[in-house]
């Protein structure tokens, strides 16, 4: 059964039980749903504002949850709608038409039904005919699905080359879970287990472990994490790493109780296995770069703005002069989260009129942008604080040889303090005759105004 039989089976039991069909659009959001959880996507392809189709993806779920009793929503919905075909409809499990409703993902449930797959989708000599598992109610939602397409490239051609830890680091809302879902759905079918972790909560090794067997669900445990990445084929998600790290001292310094992920970590880029880990931070870490020089199965992605693609958030947003959007997106470094602040300060204070914003900006408006830079500056040491608070106020590039009295610190521990604001994304370089460096201009507005 493929995503229109199995959208054609649920409009049949909702007909069956209310006497009416779904319309055109809820038959879209549910096979959109079905196929890749996204509603930008699904906006997009019906020509319906993002809003409008999250309003009837609700009346959607409503429907489906009143007629199959149960609490259907996007993150379930494939799951149960399988697990009701496949129950109510086909009675034996070797039957081909079962082989076919999971084609894309069999999503993490307690009992999960084995469902056999006309194609080998994994390197995986174990688990050839399973379907690939994903932690599916675990993932965050995807609230925007613009650009990326050279990342997602690179990605590919990472995981398809056997890379087993890739580092995802960036600032703040500058879309890195965002790059990570939008990643899975074409990725998904290379790998037999895909878990996605969020750090900021439960985040001891060993908990993250135990989770990550658990969801294996395999009849025999396995002693090590690192046993199922040599006999399956898995992909290891771990998202806001910085949580693992020191706050007041330099970048990627592991916490005392964290410090077993650093040699976790090591053991997944050295140790021969057929899995890979993603890792995604605010901050590059350190004590990796020591192995990246030798290690090709080891690489780091530092994720900067949209660029152009952040047009089609303006575009969305409905805001006006579409001549001055990319000045808009210089500014601010097309920062989707920054953007979004700053869109609904224009909408709120300028009826949506970009050219009347930039006018007259001799200091930089941020609003609530503020907040989000507060909690990165919150994390820097005493020495990182004094050269930044020092750096907010040159106006010349900073040559990376000189020596600079006034700030009474040695070489050496100027370069290390330059080197941590460059993992955690504070510092942008120039090279020309020699090596430059200069504050981000978003920071280094802030700072300006509050010393």
């Amino acid at each position: 059964m493929n995503i229109k039989e199995l959208s054609k089976w649920a409009d049949d039991q909702i007909f069956a039980k209310t006497g009416e069909r779904l319309d055109t659009l809820q038959k879209n959001i549910l096979e959109g749903v079905l196929e890749h959880p996204n509603f930008c996507k699904i906006a997009d392809n019906n020509g319906y504002s993002y809003d409008y189709v999250r309003e009837k993806g609700a009346q959607l779920w409503k429907i489906l949850s009143d007629v199959f009793e149960e609490d259907i929503k996007q993150s379930n919905v494939r799951s149960i709608l399988e697990n009701k075909a496949s129950s109510n409809i086909y009675n034996f499990v070797n039957s081909p038409q079962i082989g076919n409703i999971n084609s894309h993902v069999n999503i993490c449930r307690k009992h999960p039904q084995s469902l056999k797959r006309k194609k080998r989708r994994s390197p995986s000599s174990n688990s050839q005919n399973q379907s690939p598992k994903i932690n599916q109610d675990n993932l965050p939602e995807l609230n925007y699905n613009y650009g990326r397409k050279t990342e997602i490239s690179t990605l590919k051609d990472w995981l398809e080359n056997q890379t087993k830890l890739i580092t995802i680091y960036g600032l703040s809302g500058i879309g890195k879970t965002a790059l990570i879902l939008k990643l899975i759905p074409e990725i998904q079918e290379n790998f037999d287990y895909i878990f996605y972790r969020s750090l900021e909560d439960h985040r001891e090794l060993i908990k993250v472990k135990n989770d990550f067997k658990s969801f294996c669900d395999q009849t025999q445990s396995l002693p090590d994490l690192i046993d199922y990445f040599k006999n399956y084929r898995c992909l290891l998600i771990l998202d806001d790493g910085h949580n693992l790290f020191k706050t007041c001292d330099l970048a990627g310094k592991y916490l005392p109780e964290f410090k077993d992920y650093s040699r976790f970590l090591q053991k997944v880029a050295s140790l021969d296995h057929q899995s890979c880990v993603i890792l995604i931070s605010w901050e590059k870490l350190g004590d990796l770069e020591i192995l990246e020089g030798d290690n090709q199965y080891l690489k780091n992605l530092h994720l900067k703005g949209l660029g152009e693609s952040a047009r089609e958030i303006f575009k969305q947003k409905g805001l006006k002069d579409e001549d001055k959007w990319d000045d808009l997106i210089n500014l601010y470094q097309g920062n989707p989260a920054w953007l979004n602040i700053i869109i609904l300060a224009i909408k709120e204070l300028y009826n949506s009129k970009v050219a009347d914003f930039l006018i007259d900006q001799d200091e930089l408006f941020l609003g609530d942008i503020e907040s989000i830079l507060e909690n990165h500056l919150d994390r820097l040491s005493e020495s990182e604080n004094k050269v930044i608070h020092w750096l907010a106020n040159q106006d010349i590039l900073i040559d990376i040889n000189q020596k600079y009295l006034d700030l009474n610190l040695s070489k050496a521990k100027f370069l290390q303090i330059i080197q941590s604001l460059i993992r955690r994304c504070l510092l942008k370089i120039i090279t020309e005759k020699t090596t430059n460096f200069q504050l981000n201009l978003i920071f280094k507005a802030y700072l300006k105004v509050n010393k």
